[in-house]
């Protein structure tokens, strides 16, 4: 147990050595200034997914997790769906191949996709809510929140967790198993449709419709399944009251007067996102934001939006038009 688990800090802290590092390599050697910001994120991305990976190597690392995420939204709102998120960063991945192949993305009707936002709500108050209507309580042998979240008939966290799975994984049994080594390819949910469903067919069936659908969505729609992931609840939704409005420390800022609503910002979001182009100026209240900083990065006007953290500024819009001074 001590030794995976130095393993695993071991295994993160060279992942943040790594990140740091690969972060300023870019930041000086990139040149193009609509891209550097989206560079960064799929390299940063890549380097939590293996410090993820070995993470799945301690059961306890899982509940820290959810507890790091859920905590973290309500000054940070969305960042780790946008930046850390595995699940996100397949899609991202997928994003990169449609583009590749020259393939233009389908956007959704503003109804649908504030429906599908709402209902992320929906969903995640269904999943902890749950175990109260299915006799986890009942299990005598483990404490009450174990039986509710952990090792009872239904594993909500297990379920919340999901979007953090990585495509191998360091057990065998998932949905196929290496001969030569006791890992497993895997595929976020793929293990909860497994649990509740074991009927061998019929499970197979069902965990590769999934997959297909949510690749097939993925490719149409921007990070498709980030509009009502459960897991991308964010508590951040409370800074829309006065008293709250100081909680998201990471937020978008907006210069009205540099604005003129030439509108790449909300056709670069990755999920549809309108505040920003709607609202005058101003902090952007919204718990929709990923925060991934692509309408910041692609916003031609110079200071127009800004990304602040705590008050200060640590990104902002520039003029990519004119040639970089780097």
């Amino acid at each position: 147990m001590y030794e995976a688990l130095f393993g695993t800090i071991l295994a993160w802290t060279t992942a943040v050595g790594l990140a740091l590092a690969g972060i300023l390599v870019i930041l000086i050697w990139k040149k193009d200034r609509t891209r550097k910001v989206s560079y960064l994120r799929l390299f940063i991305q890549t380097v939590s997914l293996v410090g993820i990976f070995y993470s799945f190597t301690i059961a306890l690392w899982l509940s820290v997790f959810l507890i790091v995420i859920l905590v973290a939204t309500m000054f940070t709102g969305r960042f780790f769906c946008g930046w850390i998120c595995p699940f996100g960063f397949y899609m991202d991945l997928i994003a990169l191949l449609r583009k590749a192949l020259r393939v233009r993305y389908w956007t959704l009707p503003e109804s649908v996709n504030d429906a599908l936002q709402k209902l992320r709500y929906v969903i995640a108050a269904v999943i902890l809510v749950s175990p109260l209507f299915l006799g986890a309580l009942a299990i005598s042998d483990v404490s009450g929140t174990q039986a509710l979240y952990l090792r009872g008939p239904y594993k909500s966290l297990n379920i919340m967790l999901s979007p953090l799975e990585p495509l191998i994984v360091p057990w065998a049994g998932s949905v196929a198993t290496l001969s030569f080594i006791d890992w497993s390819f895997s595929y976020p949910y793929a293990r909860d449709i497994m649990f509740y469903i074991n009927i061998p067919f019929v499970t197979s069936v069902i965990v590769y419709v999934f997959i297909g659908l949510s690749l097939a969505g993925t490719f149409m729609y921007r990070r498709f399944w980030c509009r009502f992931c459960p897991t991308g609840i964010s508590i951040a939704a409370v800074n829309k009251f006065k008293t709250f409005k100081w909680m998201p420390l990471l937020h978008i800022n907006k210069t009205e007067e540099k604005c003129t609503k030439c509108g790449i910002c909300k056709r670069v979001c990755p999920v549809q996102v309108v505040d920003v182009y709607e609202q005058k100026g101003g902090d952007i209240a919204t718990s929709v934001c990923l925060n991934c900083m692509r309408c910041v990065e692609m916003c031609p006007y110079e200071g127009c939006l800004k990304m602040k953290l705590a008050g200060k500024t640590i990104f902002q819009s520039r003029n990519w038009l004119q040639p970089s001074e780097m």
